[in-house]
């Protein structure tokens, strides 16, 4: 058995040191076979250094401009839908009628007690005039009484008269004096009683404004201009004064929002290149691709920035408006949107063939020296331009990158270079062009935006393109 294990042991060393031998002669092979071989030919391109604008698509999503739940204010029951569903409304517009005859019941009552509540004060103000004119004649009967009590008292010391008649006269004066007094009550009684008729017919004015409000409100109104949703309620249904389902929704879509969303982490990026001078100022240009990947025929401008980040996403909304006359945007729809974030100083831009990535997802190019050796230079990039990487640091003046050809090299290996010559794109952009025009505008605040006004008579028809517009189309089509 001992034996068995020795022989294995022998057998798996000889094998071992074969294996060895054959694996030194193939290396000793290959690299005479390197050194019999030219040189390769890579294709170089000098390092430009130009600014490069920064253009960022973001995912986006199209909201309303305004919307508006159409609730009723009155319970009642639907008689009438006076509107188009899907098709566009005007502010004021009626759209729809409730049945309003308790309402209007209730309006004719409260008619009736104004008339009444104004003719009580009429015969509260007729009972204070009496009242005032009571007071004047009990005021000559007091007066009248003093008189003869003063003319009298002499003629009692004199016992000219009686005491008895003095006495009579004091009582006639004391009596008149309590009819005067109760006369100047009554007047003030009667003046309460027409402050009193006039708040009730405050009362019964604000019942009627009250009832008539009601009244009207039994034709619901839209709020704003904009397209309508299908109705939710049919004719013949009963609703409730501020109930939670809305008759109808309004959204006014022209012009239109789109609300974008950006990470924080990136536009903390790009203020920190905007305070190192490495960055200017974007653009508050922005465009848009449509879902089925056309472009949207016109521009928006960029009008805010939230001042949050949201906690879930860690995402902060940028909103743009964009003019939407022909309603091809609709609310809920998913688009691109295209923004120039800024004009990045000193970069350089590199076809895509140029770059590698590491494993660790580093990006790399090689770089060819002064003795036409390969070298491996780690670079920075931010993003792509026209379909060519933005370097934004690695790179020095003089450097010559390889594009095309050094696939398969390695450094150190020394190569034959000859001049990068791109291929022509008739499609592309000319340089310094590109999606959204690189100006800078940094200093400038968003741009006014589109004019809510235009929208046209033709357009009036809903999201679907109008009927006037299609027959434009045929008219330059023949």
């Amino acid at each position: 058995m001992k034996r068995s294990h020795l022989y294995l042991a022998i057998s798996l060393a000889v094998s071992g040191l074969f294996i060895a031998g054959c694996n030194s002669k193939q290396d000793e092979a290959d690299a005479a076979a390197q050194q019999q071989m030219p040189p390769a030919t890579v294709d170089v391109m000098p390092v430009q250094f130009q600014t490069v604008p920064i253009i960022k698509e973001f995912s986006g999503r199209i909201v309303a401009y305004e919307v508006a739940d159409i609730r009723p204010q009155i319970t009642g029951v639907i008689d009438e839908i006076l509107y188009r569903e899907g098709g566009m409304v005007e502010k004021g517009q009626p759209l729809y009628r409730l049945s309003g005859e308790n309402y209007e019941s209730s309006q004719a009552a409260n008619q009736a007690a104004v008339q009444q509540a104004l003719a009580n004060v009429e015969t509260a103000k007729a009972s204070y005039n009496n009242s005032v004119a009571n007071i004047e004649s009990r005021k000559a009967e007091f007066e009248q009484a003093i008189a003869d009590m003063e003319r009298l008292r002499p003629l009692v010391s004199k016992q000219a008269i009686s005491e008895q008649q003095y006495q009579q006269t004091e009582t006639r004066a004391k009596t008149a004096k309590a009819a005067y007094e109760s006369a100047i009550a009554s007047a003030q009684q009667a003046q309460a009683n027409i402050a009193s008729a006039e708040a009730a017919v405050a009362t019964a004015q604000a019942q009627l404004s009250g009832s008539q409000l009601s009244v009207d409100r039994t034709t619901v109104i839209a709020p704003i201009s904009g397209v309508t949703e299908r109705s939710g309620l049919t004719v013949g249904a009963l609703v409730n004064a501020n109930q939670a389902q809305p008759l109808v929704t309004i959204s006014k879509i022209s012009p239109i929002y789109v609300d974008i969303s950006q990470s924080s982490a990136d536009l903390l990026r790009l203020k920190h290149q905007q305070m190192q001078g490495e960055l200017q100022g974007g653009s508050a240009r922005v465009e848009l691709i449509l879902e089925d990947g056309t472009p949207y025929a016109e521009p928006g401008q960029l009008l805010l920035a939230e001042a949050k980040v949201d906690q879930d996403s860690g995402a902060v909304t940028l909103r743009a408006i964009f003019n939407n006359e022909q309603y091809m945007l609709l609310p809920g729809m998913y688009v691109k949107a295209r923004l120039l974030q800024g004009l990045i100083n000193n970069a350089v831009l590199l076809p895509q063939s140029a770059l590698k990535r590491t494993p660790r997802g580093e990006a790399q190019v090689y770089i060819v020296d002064n003795e036409d050796k390969l070298q491996v230079r780690t670079v920075t990039t931010e993003g792509t331009y026209q379909g060519n990487w933005i370097v934004s640091d690695g790179l020095h003046s003089g450097d010559r990158v390889v594009i095309v050809g050094g696939a398969n090299l390695q450094p150190e290996q020394k190569v034959i270079t000859k001049a990068y010559q791109p291929e022509s794109n008739p499609a592309a952009p000319a340089q310094g062009q590109g999606p959204v025009a690189p100006q800078n505008q940094s200093n400038q605040g968003p741009v006014a935006a589109p004019n809510t006004n235009a929208v046209q008579e033709q357009n009036r028809q809903g999201p679907v393109a109008p009927e006037v517009n299609n027959n434009s189309a045929a008219t330059d089509a023949n």
